[in-house]
């Protein structure tokens, strides 16, 4: 598997535990262990222009996701197809006011972030309230078990 990660951002990361969350999350999701996966931490201005180019939105926003082979979960025993899941963007600045109003760490949210937009990537959405319900038990489950792990 290979994830890379980049951090044009400015804020000091610890990519080795961004490269290990994203491992975890895939392991437990029964992704191809030769699927490969980007994580980019980048300032506000580069995050409100891919915001506005891709979303028609304006400002920054937290995270965004850039599938690439559409892959999807795989189940016990069998793993998806191998290939390139594509990339998740954050940006830490936007996700440090975030921390402050939840009551946790700029690190904590910008990991709660990576496996929001890693599920993103294999295809879960919350623009539905079962949807939503779903993919958000499933983030708490795969952040909580990661971090009692470590």
């Amino acid at each position: 598997m290979s994830i890379e990660v980049n951090n044009e951002s400015g804020y000091e990361a610890d990519e080795a535990e961004f490269a290990a969350l994203a491992r975890y999350v895939l392991d437990e999701m029964h992704v191809h262990p030769q699927t490969d996966l980007s994580i980019l931490l980048v300032e506000p201005d580069v995050m409100t222009e891919l915001h506005v180019r891709w979303m028609d939105e304006p400002g920054p926003t937290d995270v965004l996701s850039f599938p690439m082979d559409e892959l999807r979960p795989g189940r016990d025993g069998e793993v998806t197809p191998a290939g390139l899941l594509g990339d998740v963007v954050l940006c830490p600045e936007v996700a440090a006011r975030q921390a402050v109003a939840a009551g946790h760490s700029t690190a904590e949210e910008l990991l709660l972030l990576t496996t929001h937009g890693i599920l993103h990537l294999l295809g879960y959405d919350h623009a539905e309230p079962e949807e939503e319900k779903e993919m958000f038990a499933l983030q708490r489950r795969l952040l909580l078990t990661f971090l009692a792990g470590r």
